[in-house]
Formats: structure tokens, C-alpha cells, sequence
């Protein structure tokens, strides 16, 4: 799970509703001082929000990015549906085509999809849909196929306990095995607040998925969209050597982002903003 430093969006940035033709969707809307070079529109993670990507907005619309980040169908602010059909990764996939088709005044560079873990591989799949929207995918600590053993084990865990448990219930058992850290907002009360609105059939579906991926590189390597690979050091859930290979059949330049794991976003979120700035100034 990721652990954002705060709820709380900066000046730049604004909490709003982006209606679409598939729904509404929860999103932070950062702008820049000026005019916008581009627009970045970023997808979080497995039990994840828009959150996830707080501490990355400011320098990034300080560098000339209008930032969307999204709290996908079921997510946190987002409204689910109770229903894990509703959830598949071709349904996800055509609700960012969606979004990305509801923004307004993109800025001339075009809009670049970023998708961190689970974001990741629907990014990946919206883009095999449609790739015409977009002028870049990057994709964060998001792996080529399935997860790993141990945390297919971890899926379904979870996935058993949200079939049989209220998520009240299921929040309290994962608090005994990992406490929140001090630092968290709130003493994890954001967290919890974040957890108790997730829809659980979102939840089911799509770490069933995530345990189930199959590897669509070739796929993705054959479309004429520049593909950026941004990891931590370390990585528990798609090792890093797997996502330097990722990179090497895409063709994509692979970002190492020093003294990150899993979510370089909230772990290094300035480092992490100047590497996706010059990937996206660089097109």
C-alpha cells in the first residue's frame, strides 16, 4: 500500500470531479504558472488513490505539466459499482481512454499516461486500445506479466478475506500484521479513510488480474509511442532486473530512482518528478 506524506493537495492543485462519457471520476487537477506545456495524466496503484502522486504534483507543474491524477472506477473518491464484471482490465482500459478524452486545454505537447503498478498494466492496456490520445505511456514499478509468487499469495489472501469480511474487519487484520508508521497522516487515519471507501469487488477483481497478467511487451513494443521504464532500487513486487529487461525489449530508456522501492512516487517524489519532466520535455 502506498503511504502519501500527506491528503492534503498543494496550492497548485485542486480536488474536482472530471465527468466523462463512461462516469465521473475523482482527480487532483494541478496547473502551472503559465500555460501548460502538456498534460500528464497518472493511474495509482493496487488499494492506491490519486493521493499516491500528492507530493509530485508542485514540482511538476512547476516544471510546466497540468496534472490529472485519477482515482480510477471503484477507487477511494470514485464511485464503484459493486460488481467485480465491471472491473475487468478492458472496462478499465476504456475508462481512462475516457478521461483522457475529457480533458480540456492539454497544452500542446499532448497528454502523457503514466500508470504506477496495477496503473501500470491498464495504462498499458488502454494505450493497446487506443494509443492515438497519448504522447508518451511511463510505466512505474508496473511489470511485463503477472506479480510475483509471493505476492499472488498476498492477492489472494486478501481477495478471500474481502469475500468474507467487511472492510472494516479486513483494515483491522492488516493493521495487527503492519502497523501504520508515525509518520503517516494522521496516524493512519487517512488510510483508513482511503480503505473504507475502496469497493471491494475493485479490489477482488483486480488482484485476481494482477496474479494473472500475461506478458503483452511484443504488443506494446510495436506501436509507434515513446515508452518510458521508471523503477526504485528495489522492488518486491516485479524484481528490477524484470523491468530492466521490460525496458530493453520495448526499446525504452529505464529510470532508476535512488533509495525507492516500490512507490518512487511517494518515496522520492522530487527525484521522481525531475526524471518523468525531462522524459516528457525530451519528446
Amino acid at each position: 500500500m502506498s503511504r502519501p506524506p500527506t491528503f492534503t493537495p498543494p496550492p497548485c492543485a485542486r480536488t474536482r470531479v472530471l465527468h466523462t462519457e463512461r462516469g465521473d471520476f475523482a482527480v487532483l487537477d494541478a496547473a502551472p504558472p503559465t500555460g501548460a506545456h502538456s498534460t500528464a495524466l497518472l493511474l495509482p496503484g493496487y488499494t492506491g488513490s490519486k493521493e499516491d502522486f500528492i507530493a509530485m504534483l508542485e514540482p511538476l507543474a512547476d516544471a510546466g505539466f497540468r496534472v490529472l491524477s485519477v482515482d480510477g472506477r471503484g477507487q477511494y473518491e470514485s464511485e464503484g459499482t459493486g460488481r467485480q464484471e465491471s472491473y475487468s482490465q478492458r472496462e478499465l482500459a476504456r475508462d481512462v481512454l475516457a478521461q483522457a478524452a475529457a480533458v480540456d486545454d492539454v497544452g500542446p505537447g499532448g497528454v502523457h499516461l503514466l500508470g504506477h503498478s496495477l496503473g501500470g498494466q491498464i495504462a498499458r492496456a488502454a494505450v493497446l486500445l487506443d494509443a492515438g490520445p497519448f504522447r508518451s505511456l511511463t510505466l512505474m514499478s508496473s511489470g511485463p506479466a503477472e506479480i510475483t509468487t509471493d505476492q499472488q499469495k498476498k492477492a489472494q489472501l486478501l481477495g478471500d478475506a474481502l469475500a468474507r469480511w467487511t472492510m472494516a474487519e479486513v483494515w483491522e487484520a492488516m493493521r495487527a500484521l503492519d502497523p501504520p508508521e508515525d509518520a503517516d497522516t494522521g496516524g493512519g487515519e487517512d488510510l483508513r479513510r482511503r480503505w473504507m471507501r475502496h469497493d471491494p469487488a475493485q479490489l477482488i477483481a483486480t488482484g485476481a488480474q494482477l496474479s494473472a497478467e500475461p506478458d503483452r511487451v511484443a504488443e506494446l513494443a510495436a506501436l509507434p509511442l515513446p515508452v518510458h521504464v521508471v523503477s526504485g532500487e528495489s522492488d518486491d513486487v516485479w524484481p528490477v532486473p524484470l523491468l530492466d529487461d521490460m525496458a530493453r525489449r520495448l526499446g525504452a530508456p529505464h529510470t532508476v530512482i535512488e533509495g525507492a522501492e516500490h512507490s518512487p512516487n511517494t518515496a522520492r517524489p522530487l527525484e521522481t518528478a525531475a526524471a518523468l519532466a525531462s522524459f516528457w520535455r525530451g519528446l
